[in-house]
């Protein structure tokens, strides 16, 4: 790409992040981090452009953005040019903004015509026969109440109980839960320090919150600076501990936020990636790779070896159920398309909020109160729900199909940095497949 073409296109992605930022004025969760010139942000709310000048800019801007698109040139990144990577991922993200000014505007969306706009990619559906098929299949695994005199007149609601007793057994305590968390960032932080170069002085904060939808959130900083927030309105397990180190910091959203900074923002002086837009494509890479991060960072033997033998003990609890209640939680993790399809029918008037919640607790196995706090997360954040597991598994599959497989741990780090430092979306994503 020549000079004055690259400017060119710095031009049109300057004004697609004054975009982002104004629907960030009509729309309260929309700019999930900024870390760009605060001018910008200053002229955004100065001019605060109504939400139909937002829509009718954003689409001039992408018939612009069309017309600046890259010829066929280097092989930079496994023999794709990152200039066309960059322009693709501009116009994603474009058409999702667009896609969401409507929205706002009062347009109605399926959620599967939702999620293909915002984020790309479609959930599989699935049946409720499919989903008490998979349900059942932990039956055997989980543990009777002790004590209990039998069955309960519903083999899920027993199911259900049961699952919810046998977890109470791993429930860290609230004066445990800072050593515990200290102890899972620690290790996860070593562990990609080994494969990741991070710019020096990168850090986070870990602060505990109460009343959200979520059970944590990373909010990057910039400065290669996070806030991670840990919701502790519900008791947290102990197999949540590792998950919300690796997800929300190491390798998860805190690497990927500074590496996109660094490597994007800093060294080519791309202004897009100053700013992040939830309802875009963006989200299913973060939220996939920060999921798919914590098998990267500590494989599942690994895993069950490091929280027997350092989590426990910090947490206080026995390890002697910890192979089998690690095999369980593997399996409840199984369940998770589930509240996907839940997630469908309720937003797509199917189910009421109450069935929504009756469903989430029948077929992903959630205890009641965790199950209204899922209903709530939905209602905020829509079909945002299919980034978790729907974007690990095209992360997964695009990392193994470049040879980053279980059996070679160097190339899969490799190619999941890969994925981290270059503008991704999941259309550009090899093999992106809907899994089955």
């Amino acid at each position: 790409m020549s000079r004055a073409t690259l400017w060119r296109v710095n031009d049109l992605a300057t004004a697609y992040v004054k975009l982002v930022l104004a629907m960030g004025l009509h729309d309260a969760d929309y700019v999930d981090a900024y870390h760009g010139p605060q001018e910008w942000r200053a002229d955004v709310e100065r001019e605060r452009p109504a939400l139909h000048e937002v829509h009718q800019r954003a689409t001039a801007l992408a018939a612009e953005l069309d017309r600046a698109e890259p010829p066929l040139t280097c092989t930079e990144t496994a023999g794709e040019d990152i200039n066309r990577l960059r322009h693709t991922y501009l116009t994603r993200q474009l058409a999702a903004l667009i896609a969401r000014a409507e929205q706002l505007q009062g347009r109605r969306f399926t959620f599967d015509e939702e999620s293909r706009a915002l984020y790309d990619a479609v959930s599989p559906h699935q049946s409720e026969e499919e989903l008490a098929a998979r349900v059942s299949s932990l039956e055997q695994d989980v543990p009777a109440i002790p004590g209990s005199a039998g069955a309960s007149s519903s083999a899920a609601v027993s199911l259900q109980e049961r699952l919810a007793a046998y977890r109470r057994r791993f429930i860290i305590p609230p004066d445990r839960l800072d050593a515990v968390f200290a102890a899972a960032i620690d290790e996860c932080q070593r562990r990609t320090a080994v494969h990741v170069t991070l710019p020096p002085g990168e850090s986070f904060t870990v602060e505990q919150v109460t009343g959200k939808s979520w059970s944590g959130y990373n909010w990057y900083q910039g400065d290669f600076a996070s806030l991670i927030q840990v919701n502790v309105d519900l008791p947290i397990f102990l197999s949540r501990a590792l998950d919300l180190a690796a997800h929300e910091g190491y390798p998860g959203h805190h690497v990927y936020n500074v590496l996109l900074e660094r490597h994007l923002v800093r060294e080519r002086g791309w202004p897009e990636l100053t700013v992040y837009a939830l309802f875009s494509p963006q989200s299913l890479i973060a939220e996939g790779t920060a999921n798919f991060g914590v098998d990267v960072v500590m494989p599942p033997a690994e895993r069950l070896a490091f929280e027997r033998e350092t989590l426990y003990p910090h947490a206080g609890l026995d390890a002697t159920e910890a192979e089998r209640y690690h095999r369980i939680e593997e399996q409840v993790a199984g369940l998770t398309y589930a509240g996907n399809e839940v997630a469908r029918r309720y937003l797509d008037g199917a189910l009421s909020a109450e069935d929504a919640a009756g469903w989430l607790a029948r077929y992903t196995l959630t205890e009641p109160e965790r199950a209204r706090q899922r209903v709530r997360f939905i209602d905020q954040y829509r079909s945002y729900v299919i980034n978790y597991n729907l974007g690990k598994d095209l992360v997964r599959r695009h990392v193994e199909a470049r040879g980053g497989t279980p059996d070679q741990p160097g190339k899969r780090w490799e190619v999941f940095i890969e994925l981290l430092t270059t503008p991704r979306v999941p259309s550009t994503l090899t093999a992106p497949a809907v899994p089955t």
